[in-house]
């Protein structure tokens, strides 16, 4: 049986448990008073691709998050290696150009 919680025009708050078939309360069991049934939000849960940022941790979200650090860190050594073979490159053409004067 679920329970239906109303509010009358006092500011009572009543829960109630009544049978899905019974008719809802109209009166206030305190102070007689109109009742009106509360309603409150369900909980929405957003599953499967295509949400963003709200995507349960799927594996495939994980994988992808992975690929794209492991990206990020290959982009950042290639850049470091390009660096010192430059460098190096650099020296040794300084070096040779010393030696030839």
């Amino acid at each position: 049986m679920p329970i239906y919680e109303y509010r009358c025009e006092n500011g009572h708050l009543l829960e109630v448990m009544q049978k899905i078939t019974e008719e809802p309360m109209t009166t206030c069991t305190e102070c007689g008073a109109p009742v009106a049934r509360v309603f409150h939000p369900v909980a929405v849960h957003f599953k499967g691709s295509g949400f963003y940022n709200t995507d349960y941790g799927t594996a495939r979200r994980k994988r992808e998050t992975d690929k794209a650090a492991s990206d990020g860190a290959d982009k950042q050594d290639s850049k470091q290696k390009d660096k010192k073979d430059s460098k190096s490159s650099d020296s040794s053409s300084s070096s040779s150009s010393a030696k030839s004067d």
